[in-house]
């Protein structure tokens, strides 16, 4: 760990001074800049492996930083060091870009944690540049607290052949994380093999799984083999499991157990070693409930259940996505597109994101192909999100503890509260009937609390 090379940007405050003496005393490797030097000659010299903000700095210059810094030095995780911190400076920080907050009183092992974990979490961002074909953790865009909860429990089950079932909102990244557990896994070198099992008709799901012999049915002209045989030694992944037929069910289940199967209207019983990672946006104990999925698939399936998290509870990666999202339209686009201005970017992180990461990444697409100039300016963004923006009349960020000075809990609630309305009157066309039946209140209700939030449709 103290062979981390640090590059201390400070001000001449005493806390910048003690914190550089801290480590020192850590034994790091360490250059002290000021602030008001030019950086870019230190970055380009040598590189480091993490930087350091410190003092009291405005926030137009940590901008101003924060573009000198990932210009000359990409990927490098970027801390914030201040005596006195605040919970809404660290929430705007995070949104530019800085990776963690440090406050007094300044402790070393606090820092060592503070810096094991932002360097384990960009180590797949440093893949990136290496090569075009990202797999794995190299996928996964995140770094809030959530997406770091995720990530770890991806590292702890990746190389078992424990079954995992993925589940959460459509948009998420299911298939992402599934990629994530066959890649970072010993299986990586066999098949990662997708099937959605809402995408193929009932009667031809059966022949894709187990595959076929010449002459099984009609126009089976050749024998085929099926995604369970193509997995051995890889992993299936079995996406919108929910959406099988109770008989194939059935079935499903007596492969999990044995892993044997015999093609259709074949005889020979064929072994595969395979790893099944399963999917759904259901609640499956709801369904098993309803009688519609079988509660011994459910068990079978459910060894470790992992929970993609939605957009909406990971706003302060939104800016980490659009980067990624920008950078590759622009590749593919052959465009030159800087970014958003910032009046434009709080419209995008106050909107509710029903359709998650895939709704973002298309809205991303379409503002970069429609876009007059290289910044994005809220004349780009689409109808929709204005209109939201305007309605839900801002987010409330979510805090992992009460902060010293307190907040209004009834002025959260009611935000909380709001947000939802409005989220499920989008989600459901702003009919009221079925926003009622989303949210689980009379119709009555949910008039009288509009009314009162001065909830109004969309123009």
């Amino acid at each position: 760990m103290n062979k981390i090379s640090i590059l201390l940007l400070t001000d001449s405050t005493a806390f910048s001074a003690d914190l550089f003496d801290l480590l020192v005393q850590g034994g790091f490797p360490v250059s002290k800049i000021s602030i008001a030097a030019d950086i870019t000659e230190s970055l380009s010299q040598r590189q480091f492996d993490l930087v350091i903000l410190a003092g009291t700095i405005s926030a137009s210059e940590v901008s101003d930083l924060l573009r000198q810094i990932k210009t000359c030095a990409g990927e490098v995780p970027i801390f914030f060091a201040a005596s006195k911190p605040s919970l809404s400076e660290a929430v705007q920080l995070a949104k530019s870009g800085i990776t963690d907050y440090l406050g007094a009183p300044l402790d070393l092992e606090l820092l060592r944690e503070a810096m094991t974990k932002a360097l384990s979490m960009l180590l797949p961002y440093s893949n990136r540049a290496s090569s075009g074909n990202q797999k794995g953790l190299a996928k996964i865009i995140g770094r809030s607290k959530k997406m770091e909860k995720l990530v770890s429990l991806v590292k702890k089950i990746c190389d078992t052949d424990t079954t995992v079932l993925l589940q959460g909102e459509s948009g998420t990244g299911k298939e992402l994380v599934a990629q994530a557990l066959h890649y970072e896994s010993s299986r990586r070198h066999g098949h990662f093999v997708p099937v959605n099992c809402g995408a193929i008709p009932g009667e031809l799901l059966e022949s894709e799984l187990f595959g076929h012999e010449k002459g099984a049915f009609t126009h089976a002209i050749r024998s085929r083999i099926g995604r369970f045989e193509l997995a051995d030694g890889g992993t299936i992944f079995l996406d919108e499991i929910a959406e099988m037929s109770p008989m194939l069910q059935v079935k499903i289940l007596r492969v999990l157990q044995e892993k044997q199967f015999e093609r259709i209207g074949g005889m020979k019983t064929i072994n595969s070693d395979f790893r099944v990672v399963a999917a759904t946006n259901r609640d499956l104990e709801q369904e098993v409930a309803a009688g519609r999925f079988r509660e011994d698939l459910f068990y079978r399936l459910n060894v470790i259940p992992v929970e993609t998290p939605p957009l909406r509870e990971r706003v302060t990666d939104i800016p980490l996505l659009i980067e990624n999202f920008i950078n590759k339209m622009n590749r593919s686009k052959k465009k030159t597109i800087s970014g958003f201005a910032p009046d434009a970017m709080e419209v995008l992180l106050n909107y509710s994101w029903p359709g998650n990461v895939r709704e973002l990444e298309n809205v991303v697409e379409r503002v970069v192909i429609l876009a007059a100039d290289d910044v994005i300016t809220m004349d780009d963004l689409p109808e929709k999100l204005l209109g939201a923006s305007v309605r839900s009349g801002g987010r409330v960020e979510a805090v992992d503890e009460i902060p010293e000075q307190g907040f209004s809990l009834s002025k959260v609630v009611t935000d909380f509260e709001k947000r939802f309305i409005v989220q499920a009157l989008d989600q459901s066309g702003w009919v009221k009937n079925r926003a009622a039946k989303l949210l689980d209140v009379n119709r009555t209700t949910l008039l009288e609390k509009m009314k009162r939030y001065k909830i109004m449709p969309p123009e």
